[in-house]
């Protein structure tokens, strides 16, 4: 799949839910309201719609959510797309979690076919957990984090960056990374949905932290890439891979090679842009085929945009776009 701007379109990023069993403050809001469960594709839906965008060209799949572990039986969908695994199918199937579920899964996503995984971990304080998350604990995420190391899964950190929040802890989770074998990744938090203050007071350019972390460490550049948006250095002291994910400071847009499936079926081809394509239809339609709705996923590539609307500034308190990154996921 090519897009009007000559990209190969070859990563999925399918969230299975928007439902969690966190409140991040830079993700939902306090008071959510989720998706009625008559408006959620089953899981056999997703999968079929999968299956049509791997024939198309797609090579990697990430399942997100929300949180994609608490979904009922969502094993099932891992299992199957993990036995497209292989020449002519999926290079890598992997999936980006909060924590909460590895104890009890993290064995089995490693059976699925899954090498390797984010986990979502702002900080080390527990204090500062409970505050980002609202009321999780940070043991549970600790622990499952160790399960999933231990089942042989390589574990990626992903940390968003906030002014006043965490800012304080990035030293400390280079050295933590370093100790267990982690490799980590700094996001600037993006302006996706309504939620409770204002982005202004979180947002924190990278730009400016890259240069204070060289402080105390050596970064050398690498063009190492997992085939999504981070760039990757090489933190010389600890030999782990630190990113960073910079949509506002520094754009990504012009190497974009994803696109993002809701659990209802709304492809969005840009995560900074409101227009998606609704495959919900077509996949329910007895009259559509196999090739009809691989025709609609192909109309929906040819409009994907050159790029995003993101910006945080000063007397703009509405989000660049209404929805919250747990409809579309992260």
């Amino acid at each position: 799949m090519i897009d009007p701007f000559g990209r190969k379109v070859s990563y999925l990023r399918v969230s299975v839910t928007d439902r969690c069993d966190l409140r991040c403050v830079y993700c939902m809001a306090e008071d959510m309201t989720f998706l009625p469960k008559a408006e959620v594709l089953s899981l056999e839906e997703l999968d079929r719609l999968c299956g049509a965008f791997i024939k198309l060209g797609v090579d990697r799949i990430r399942l997100t959510g929300g949180e994609p572990l608490v979904r009922k039986n969502v094993i099932s969908l891992f299992r199957s797309l993990g036995a497209r695994l292989g020449a002519g199918g999926l290079r890598e199937l992997t999936t980006t979690t909060n924590g909460t579920q590895l104890v009890r899964m993290a064995g089995d996503l490693h059976a699925a076919g899954v090498r390797r995984i984010n986990v979502s971990l702002d900080t080390l304080d527990p204090g500062a957990f409970a505050a980002i998350t609202r009321w999780g604990k940070l043991e549970p995420t600790l622990d499952g984090i160790f399960a999933a190391k231990a089942a042989g899964l390589a574990v990626k950190i992903n940390v968003v960056a906030m002014k006043g929040v965490n800012e304080d802890q990035f030293d400390r989770m280079i050295a933590w990374c370093g100790e267990h074998g982690f490799d980590l990744c700094l996001i600037e938090t993006m302006p996706l949905g309504e939620i409770t203050g204002d982005r202004n007071d979180q947002y924190l350019p990278l730009s400016g932290v890259r240069s204070q972390l060289r402080q105390n460490w050596t970064l050398d550049e690498t063009d190492y890439t997992t085939g999504g948006p981070a760039r990757y250095y090489t933190v010389r002291e600890t030999g782990r891979r630190i990113g960073f994910i910079t949509p506002l400071t520094h754009n990504f847009c012009e190497s974009c090679n994803r696109v993002r499936l809701t659990c209802t079926g709304t492809l969005f081809m840009c995560l900074g842009q409101d227009d998606a394509a609704d495959l919900r239809r077509p996949l329910r339609d007895p009259a559509m085929d196999a090739e009809g709705l691989e025709k609609a996923i192909l109309e929906a590539i040819s409009r994907k945009p050159k790029g995003h609307d993101f910006v945080i500034e000063r007397g703009r308190s509405q989000p660049a776009v209404a929805r919250h990154m747990s409809v579309t996921g992260g």
